[in-house]
């Protein structure tokens, strides 16, 4: 079995050494339709959209949203709708395609004015920087889409509900009244 990064040949020695790597700009691509995160242990098969093109929205929906304390999994997973989507209209895969490549020519630019080099929104290291252009577009399509479907995406996903500190849904219990709604000690 051949493993690459973005299609180019690795080796098992650079296989090691990428998986130390912390971010989803160091994912890496095996074979196709197969986005794999050595480095956090999950992976993903995707059905239409590119394995670059689904870790650059998995790290666009952690900038739209960003929580410390969520795994890259729980974006991805969020994520998964779209790719189910796109593989059954065309329309939908090409706004996903065409807003991604749009944001890594924005972040191109940003990172050739600021000396970082022309890499792509996953290589803009600063989250500022990254912040900066989702505010250009997010007027856009492919903005609207992306956090209307993380809203339900994401904090529907009953694992990470105790990071909240959301205990789930109460009504058969009574409600949370007489249990403690106030007790959040984060907020």
């Amino acid at each position: 079995m051949k493993i690459d990064t973005l299609n180019q040949g690795v080796n098992r020695r650079d296989f090691l050494a990428a998986s130390g790597k912390t971010a989803l700009g160091a994912a890496m691509v095996v074979g196709a339709g197969t986005l794999v995160v050595p480095s956090q242990g999950w992976g993903m098969e995707l059905k239409s959209l590119k394995p670059e093109t689904m870790a650059t929205m998995i790290q666009m929906a952690r900038d739209i949203y960003p929580h410390d304390r969520v795994a890259d999994k729980y974006y991805a997973k969020a994520m998964r709708a779209h790719d189910d989507t796109g593989a059954g209209d065309a329309d939908t895969l090409a706004m996903l395609e065409d807003g991604v490549a749009e944001l890594n020519a924005r972040a191109g630019k940003v990172g050739m004015e600021k000396g970082y080099g022309s890499g792509g929104y996953l290589d803009l290291g600063w989250e500022a920087d990254r912040v900066a252009i989702l505010r250009d577009i997010e007027d856009s399509g492919f903005f609207q889409a992306m956090r209307g479907s993380l809203v339900v995406g994401l904090y529907n996903q009953k694992a990470i509900w105790p990071l909240f500190g959301y205990e789930g849904a109460s009504a058969h219990l009574g409600g949370y009244v007489e249990r403690g709604f106030d007790d959040i000690d984060w907020v």
